[in-house]
C-alpha cells in the first residue's frame, strides 16, 4: 500500500474542503433558511452557532485562517453534542447513536484534526 502514500496531501485537502463545505451548508440552513424551516432568532445561542458553522466552514472550505477557524467550528460542534444531544444525562442517552449526536461528535473530531493539520494543499492560508 506504499503507493497511495503520495496521495495523502490531495485527499487531505479534500476531507477539509468537504468538511467545510458540509458545515457551511448546515450553518446556511440556519442563516439563510436555505431549505430549511428553522431560523433561530437572531442572537440567540442557536443563530450565533449558524453563524460559526457557515463561517467557519467556509474558512476551512477555502483554508483561510484554517487551524483557528477549525478549532472554533470543533469546539462549536462539542457545544452542540453536550448541549443539545447528550444534555449531560446518564443512561442510554449518553451514547450518540441513540441520542442522534453522531454527526456532531464526528464533525467535533474532524475539526480537531484539520486545526491540528492546517490547510496543506490548495489553501489560501500563506503559511501551513
Amino acid at each position: 500500500m506504499k503507493w497511495i502514500e503520495k496521495y495523502a496531501d490531495p485527499a487531505y485537502a479534500l476531507l477539509r474542503i468537504m468538511t467545510g463545505f458540509m458545515l457551511s451548508f448546515h450553518g446556511a440552513q440556519k442563516i439563510l433558511g436555505l431549505l430549511s424551516e428553522m431560523q433561530p432568532p437572531v442572537g440567540s445561542q442557536l443563530w450565533f452557532g449558524g453563524i460559526i458553522e457557515l463561517l467557519g466552514g467556509l474558512a476551512v472550505m477555502l483554508g483561510f485562517k484554517t487551524r483557528a477557524a477549525a478549532f472554533l467550528c470543533s469546539g462549536t460542534m462539542a457545544v452542540a453534542y453536550f448541549q443539545f444531544h447528550w444534555k449531560f444525562q446518564m443512561g442510554p442517552n449518553l451514547f450518540p447513536a441513540i441520542n442522534k449526536g453522531e454527526l456532531a461528535v464526528l464533525y467535533c473530531f474532524v475539526f480537531l484534526f484539520i486545526a491540528c493539520r492546517g490547510g496543506v494543499k490548495w489553501n489560501l492560508d500563506k503559511t501551513n
